[in-house]
């Protein structure tokens, strides 16, 4: 699918600015928005594998650092960011918000597809925008610290765990227990927290590309 619009964007979130990497197919179909957590970013070897696979069959991107770099040099030494839901959520969806401000993407339904503890904020972004987010996916997640938000979210949700991260399906299965929309749990058998075995990053590739085709429409 050939790429018409390829740059490196900066988002203002309540008097800073994130900044992003947004490719856009000719034609795009929807936008995903990934969330990075846990010390990860925008440069994440797997979420970029993942947003190519969905480049190529016509979504658009946006692969998003949701600490500023000030902010990721403190929490390389004490860790203190990586589990502040409250702000990686808000910053999804000032996200969510700056897409409908940027004329070339404007109105494409979007995807919120959330790593580690960006799980936790895209469910918070899919609540706060329920007109705008259409569907969440989650990979070897944690929406179970999105916490009492689960059950305002609205959007179809898509679970992605390892079947070798045992602690994390649990927590997985714990967070389905509070989601009210439809949600699928999909465990990838032999995979360990990141996917990094043969075939099960291509895996994930699959079955968010099938869930977006399921779950984002363009609304008239």
């Amino acid at each position: 699918m050939e790429i018409i619009q390829a740059e490196a964007v900066r988002i203002p979130a309540a008097g800073v600015f994130i900044e992003g990497d947004l490719r856009v197919p000719r034609m795009a179909s929807g936008l995903v928005i990934f969330a990075h957590g846990s010390g990860s970013s925008r440069f994440s070897r797997r979420n970029r594998q993942v947003a190519a696979f969905l480049q190529d069959r016509g979504w658009g991107t946006l692969l998003l650092d949701l600490l500023t770099r000030q902010e990721e040099a403190v929490d390389l030494r004490t860790g203190e960011f990586r589990f502040d839901i409250e702000r990686l959520g808000h910053r999804v969806v000032c996200a969510v918000d700056w897409v409908d401000a940027y004329p070339e993407i404007a109105g494409l339904p979007i995807c919120c597809f959330g790593a580690s503890t960006g799980a936790a904020a895209a469910p918070i972004a899919a609540a706060e925008r329920p007109g705008r987010v259409q569907a969440v996916v989650s990979r070897g997640g944690r929406p179970d610290l999105a916490g009492d938000v689960l059950p305002q979210v609205k959007a179809p949700t898509l679970l992605i765990v390892g079947g070798s991260d045992g602690p994390v399906i649990d927590l997985n299965r714990e967070a389905m227990r509070h989601l009210t929309a439809p949600v699928q749990l999909e465990i990838v058998a032999g995979a360990t927290h990141l996917f990094e075995e043969p075939g099960a990053i291509e895996e994930v590739c699959r079955l968010a590309a099938a869930w977006c085709e399921r779950h984002l429409r363009q609304q008239d």
